[in-house]
């Protein structure tokens, strides 16, 4: 097994590292999470259900909570941290096949609804809920044709309960369960040993009423489907309607198909995007954005830097030298510290935490390591990189306030380490009781509300302590230039450079970098496709922290020259603004894609929209503040002050 696993890290690894440097997906994207199974024919294959979903409600159900049929005893999988977040409960089930060998229209269950199990059944074929089943850790997909003839088809996650619909002549909607499944299992074979690994799992559903002679016991054959016969299920048999007394029939199809498509390159067909030059398009646009940015702070720096240092004493006319003079002559207050600067300090920490974490994933997802066979493991990393990044977020809050004569640093290492997090955890705690009201599968269990607690006191807090103890510790950053004791007076300012209007305009920017990738997530997120251009996007994340350094130092430095010196709050808010934005665009994408009727479903939406802007406002502000400390403390250490 370990020798296995060896033998296809290295090859993946290195198709992984030649995928970066080209940054498209292809085969190869990413390193198969488990070692690959071999299966003789007749082996038996387990066939193991998820959680119900639902793009209109947005609450997942586990599979039992409605009246399918069952296994003898219902045994649950282990599940780790990421997949109890995301409501996923993966149990066995009574579909089992035998490897190699298909099987027709199999009997698994007689059900006689009552009219509590037909209103279950109805409800959640109204608002859409689709099952979702796992084979050797492949999900059930439905292959959907494209427009495009020769085009390779789409998958859809999982397969719909049952639809709406009406008889022919009728106008009354009634409601049509799938109790007919037409499974596909792709398997690649082995020629030297005859073994085989699955590569594909595919389902048709079918509605249809079955039929069969006599009373029903075990061994009775079905007259609409009938393997002795080789009678198949088809769309023109009647469809089953769901209703109180009415018998329900539930059976499966196996078929198996023999599949070029190695075992390492099973996913890719899940993993096709239906077009990558939208991609293209939006790093493209990006790019034009950086580049007028980069223009810019050229020409400031070399009007400020180069003319001040080299040539200041020289001759120049008086327009210029009135620019240039304005940001000089607040030399002795642009390093004063700024009003409530203990938050400023515990905001730049968390900033800190924020862009640790996000940088170390994306780095672990594009070589690979977090591939989608292993499901729930990129939140599961995502929440332990912002556990152990609390070391540099205690270190980096508590030397700024070291800067800012602060004296008690254990006080700003508290405030770093529960201000982001409590805000988070009060806010998750009240949609956690919506969705356990709902008797959602989603509501996280007590035993994992422990385990974040935990992660987050035993782990995370004192973390933060050693950090900003650390950080305490180091010498204070000494400003370049001294600081008066009396505040200058700030004069009166254009009206385009209000604070409220520069901060907003600033935001723009950096949003305008990222929104066409933002609609591909929450469309993976909340429409529940599947996601995986982690190339694409670690290009994108370097656009946007550059887009914010840039934006703030450009609008730093206009604010600078109109003798303006309190940069401090509105470097952080000016590129942090943009969170503002990213919830905006969540809003009108709420309205226009999504087709969410629940009020609980949209407070869901929201509330969890609102911590993904707040994170965001967090790390886009820490990187504009940051790349303005930079850009301040560089112009005036260069600068000789008479």
């Amino acid at each position: 097994m370990g020798r296995a696993r060896r033998s296809l890290l290295i090859p993946s690894l290195i198709c992984a590292i030649s995928l970066l440097l080209t940054f498209h997906n292809g085969s190869c994207f990413y390193l198969p999470g488990v070692a690959p199974e071999d299966f003789q024919k007749g082996d038996l294959l387990s066939v193991k259900v998820n959680k119900l979903t639902s793009t209109k409600t947005q609450l997942p159900y586990s599979f039992y909570s409605v009246p399918f049929c069952r296994p003898e005893n219902i045994i649950d999988s282990r599940e780790n941290l990421g997949e109890v977040l995301r409501g996923d409960r993966i149990e066995n089930s009574p579909f089992t096949f035998k490897m190699r060998e298909p099987e027709m229209c199999h009997v698994v269950c007689r059900l006689v609804l009552d009219d509590k199990t037909a209103k279950e059944f109805k409800e959640k074929i109204e608002d859409e809920y689709r099952v979702n089943m796992i084979l050797d850790n492949l999900p059930l997909v439905v292959p959907v044709r494209r427009l495009e003839q020769e085009a390779p088809p789409a998958y859809q996650q999982g397969v719909y309960i049952g639809v709406k619909g009406q008889y022919a002549g009728s106008k009354d909607e009634k409601h049509f369960i799938h109790n007919h499944l037409t499974f596909t299992v792709k398997y690649h074979k082995d020629l030297q040993t005859d073994s085989a690994r699955i590569v594909g799992f595919e389902v048709m559903p079918f509605s249809v009423k079955h039929e069969y002679d006599g009373k029903w016991a075990d061994n009775t054959r079905l007259t609409t489907c009938d393997p002795h016969a080789k009678r198949t299920v088809s769309n023109s048999n009647s469809p089953q309607e769901v209703e109180a007394n009415q018998e329900i029939i539930f059976t499966y199809d196996v078929e198996f198909q023999e599949s070029d498509v190695k075992w390492a390159s099973r996913w890719d067909a899940y993993l096709l995007m239906a077009d990558d030059q939208i991609h293209w398009f939006s790093i493209v646009n990006s790019l034009m954005i950086v580049l007028f940015l980069s223009g810019m702070v050229a020409m400031i720096m070399l009007r400020t830097l180069y003319r001040d240092i080299s040539k200041y004493n020289e001759l120049e006319t008086q327009e210029e030298a009135q620019e240039e003079t304005g940001w000089k002559l607040v030399h002795s207050d642009v390093f004063r510290p700024p009003s409530n600067s203990d938050l400023l300090c515990v905001y730049v920490g968390t900033g800190v935490q924020f862009f640790g974490m996000m940088l170390v994933t994306m780095m672990f997802a594009v070589l690979g390591f977090l591939s989608p066979s292993n499901r729930g493991g990129l939140m599961t990393a995502m929440l332990l990189l912002w556990v152990f990044m609390g070391l540099f977020a205690g270190y980096s809050a508590s030397r700024l306030y070291k800067m800012f004569k602060g004296t008690e640093w254990k006080r700003i290492a508290l405030r770093t380490a529960f201000l982001f997090p409590a805000t988070v955890f009060v806010i998750f705690f009240v949609l956690n009781a919506l969705i356990w009201g709902q008797k959602s599968s989603g509501a996280v269990p007590f035993g994992t509300m422990f385990a974040l607690v935990f992660l987050w006191f035993g782990i995370s807090v004192p973390l933060v302590f050693v950090g900003s103890y650390a950080g305490f510790k180091k010498p204070t950053i000494e400003d370049p230039v001294k600081t008066n004791k009396i505040p200058r007076q700030i004069p009166e300012q254009a009206w385009y450079m209000n604070p409220i209007f520069s901060v907003l305009i600033g935001g723009i920017l950096p949003f305008g970098a990222i929104f066409i990738e933002l609609f591909f997530i929450l469309t993976s997120i909340w429409l529940n496709q599947f996601y995986y251009l982690f190339g694409f996007l670690f290009i994108v994340f370097v656009i946007l922290i550059v887009t914010c350094a840039e934006i703030t130092i450009v609008l730093c430095y206009f604010q600078l020259c109109s003798e303006d010196y309190l940069w401090w709050w509105r470097s952080y808010l000016t590129s942090g603004s943009s969170a503002l934005y990213l919830f905006l665009y969540a809003t009108f994408y709420f309205f226009t894609k999504l087709d969410i009727t629940k009020p609980v479903s949209g407070i869901l939406y929201f509330g969890y929209m609102l911590i993904a802007s707040y994170a965001f406002f967090v790390l886009t502000g820490t990187i504009g503040f940051y790349a303005c400390f930079w850009f301040t403390r560089l112009i005036y250490s260069s600068v000789k002050i008479d």
